[in-house]
């Protein structure tokens, strides 16, 4: 394989990896440190348009013969494929956290998720092939079968934020149902996911998954092409948009989890202690806050707001910024200089507005002080139409908002352009899941909320504008699967 670790002397390197082979490219991503500004810390191939034309030709190729395999065959290939997979996690969450930003536990579970969701989809195994049969009825006689079948090539695009367990929600899933695959890691942070996918790829017959990097300008084949039969896409409202309209040209299928605006609920009897708070404070915060699925709006009774700000400032202020790779280090820098750019605007407007803002620790200084950090934040009471409660701030920022009634705190949680999850935060069990029952989300958490509490065997994805389309479990695989009907007439008709 052609894969370093970096140290002090020496970068990370991925290339391609197209119909079994590795393909080295002249050009390259080069690949900035979010904690260091201009600093580079590893290098990607870049794809040219011929090179994305190759991987959808040999994932055509291979599509026949992978897809005759039975559902038993292709989970024992899957298996002996991810057999290993955690050799090299240290090294794969290490380079993760360089590129990235955030802190190495997070980078470490990412890559652990992979595995448990690729394991999770062969349990499904026996269900793949599983068909219905329609008896005769008066007006209809016909015996007819409906059972299911792959779509054929499926690219799978994935975000910077949790990039190798997002692409496990789909790429299993996939394959398991009989496609083949082309896996796009995310251009400003190739590396770790380059690196897992291509040692599953390397145990797969060539041509079943292939790893595509490169500039967005040179990938449109791996969307607006008729060999391409389906586009899973995880990212921001905007990007699936695009991805919607590159798809229509070829009517190619899709299914997208975007951004969410995820409102957390908390009734006057909520339970605010440790236990509680921590998993609310993990909920908002982890990854600095760029999450699609974390609490991004709270409301909170107002008899219990000023006990729940106390026990998020109790935490925010042990938050250590610094370097992912840092130990002690609690909170990494934004990935990008443009996100940090927009949440610094987010929290300005908010202290313009009048709303009280809370700001925490202090910006790492050293070769630090260039880097994508931004204070962690609580905004107090802002204006429901302020862009720190109306936009996704995928941010270390939070707005706390105080209602008077379960009634008010639904409207308001459902008066956002997004739907992906939400939570509700309350002793009483039964009054939680009536609140849970009228919140236009896909996902509800209950005294919970955040990515380390989702069931990774349920179904995902967003309401509104949040996305479209399932992933996870049974539902996950029907979603690279199509249906096919075949009846047979009566004898005597």
């Amino acid at each position: 394989m052609t894969i370093t670790t970096p140290t002090e002397s020496s970068v990370a390197t991925t290339e391609l990896f197209i119909d079994g082979a590795v393909r080295h490219t002249v050009d390259r991503l080069e690949i900035v440190d979010p904690a260091r500004a201009g600093v580079i810390i590893g290098s990607a191939a870049a794809a040219s348009e011929a090179d994305v034309a190759d991987a959808v030709a040999a994932a055509k190729a291979a599509f026949p013969a992978w897809a005759a395999l039975s559902p038993t065959e292709r989970a024992a290939a899957m298996t002996e494929a991810i057999a290993g997979i955690a050799d090299l996690r240290d090294e794969d969450a290490a380079i993760l956290t360089q590129e990235n930003g955030k802190i190495r536990m997070e980078s470490w579970i990412d890559a652990l998720v992979f595995e448990i969701r690729w394991n999770l989809a062969l349990m499904h195994t026996d269900e793949i092939d599983t068909s219905t049969v329609l008896s005769p009825m008066p007006g209809i006689p016909v015996t007819t079968e409906i059972s299911y079948q792959p779509l054929g090539v499926v690219t799978i695009i994935v975000p910077f934020n949790w990039p190798i367990a997002i692409l496990a929600a789909a790429l299993p899933h996939a394959l398991l149902a009989g496609n083949t695959v082309i896996v796009k890691p995310p251009v400003s942070a190739p590396l770790a996911t380059t690196r897992v996918v291509q040692r599953v790829a390397e145990k797969l017959p060539a041509g079943v998954l292939n790893v595509v990097t490169g500039r967005d300008s040179e990938m449109t084949a791996l969307i607006q092409n008729e060999d391409v039969a389906k586009v899973c896409f995880t990212g921001s409202v905007g990007g699936g948009k695009r991805m919607m309209q590159m798809a229509s040209q070829t009517l190619t299928r899709v299914t997208l989890e975007l951004g969410g605006n995820d409102p957390a609920v908390i009734l006057d009897d909520a339970i605010l202690d440790d236990v509680h708070l921590d998993r609310l404070f993990g909920a908002i915060y982890e990854t600095t806050g760029q999450v699609c699925m974390n609490a991004k709006r709270v409301y909170v009774h107002n008899s219990r707001k000023d006990e729940l700000v106390a026990g998020l400032t109790a935490r925010l202020e042990k938050a250590v910024l610094g370097d992912g790779l840092q130990e002690g280090t609690t909170m990494g820098p934004l990935h990008s200089p443009a996100q940090k750019a927009f949440v610094d605007d987010l929290i300005d407007e908010a202290r313009a507005s009048g709303a009280t803002v809370l700001e925490f620790g202090e910006l790492p200084g050293g070769e630090l002080a260039g880097g994508n950090f931004v204070r962690p934040a609580l905004v107090i009471d802002p204006a429901h139409d302020l862009r720190v409660v109306a936009e996704e701030q995928f941010g270390p920022v939070i707005p706390i908002i105080g209602i008077d009634s379960d009634e008010e705190g639904v409207r308001l949680a459902n008066d956002s352009w997004g739907g992906l999850g939400g939570s509700v935060w309350s002793a009483d069990e039964g009054r939680a899941k009536k609140i849970a029952a009228q919140l236009v989300t896909g996902y509800v958490w209950i005294n919970d909320h955040g990515a380390d509490r989702l069931d990774l065997r349920a179904p995902f994805g967003g309401m509104k504008q949040s996305g479209i389309g399932r992933e996870q479990g049974i539902l996950g695989i029907r979603a690279f699967q199509d249906t096919r009907s075949v009846a047979v007439l009566e004898a005597n008709d």
